[in-house]
């Protein structure tokens, strides 16, 4: 009975040492061309690349099924729809909101926004949380929490 334990073949092994840094610096040249907005982690759309970035990546690396020019045609595809979607975005706001959430008050001179708060699935506890983060104790009426586009917490203290 042969159950790779470590691996297949040395074929296996050889092929995931010349396809992994070809791949790689495929990928980095890619990312390099297409400018910083492709990895950045603006709102949900940029995280999904961003993700889909790394799993194909490893597809073609660990893959067999995967030939390697094809993979990288896939990581450019994949890139130049990201960088068009983008590009296009910063021309039509129908597309912008489309693609992209606005900043949300959960917090707003002290008072809690119960219904972003739901809507955007906060807790009170995260608010709290975000706050110490800030180096807040409590919340006053001075304060405004946002929901960022990118997911974060970010406290505002008016002076």
């Amino acid at each position: 009975m042969d159950i790779p334990v470590f691996f297949d073949s040395w074929a296996g092994i050889g092929r995931i040492l010349i396809t992994a840094p070809l791949a790689y610096l495929a990928l980095i040249v890619m990312l390099r061309t297409s400018g910083k907005r492709t990895l950045s982690k603006f709102n949900a759309f940029d995280f999904v690349v961003t993700i889909c970035l790394g799993s194909m990546l490893a597809s073609i690396i660990l893959t067999k099924s995967v030939p390697l020019f094809e993979g990288i045609l896939a990581l450019g595809l994949l890139i130049g729809l990201q960088f068009a979607i983008t590009r296009l975005s910063v021309r039509s706001k129908a597309l912008e909101n489309l693609i992209k959430s606005d900043p949300t008050f959960l917090v707003h001179r002290g008072a809690y926004q119960e219904t972003a708060l739901h809507r955007e699935r906060v807790t009170r506890a995260e608010i709290t949380a975000a706050l110490h983060a800030s180096g807040e104790s409590e919340l006053s009426g001075f304060h405004s929490v946002v929901l960022e586009t990118d997911g974060s917490l970010n406290v505002f203290k008016a002076v």
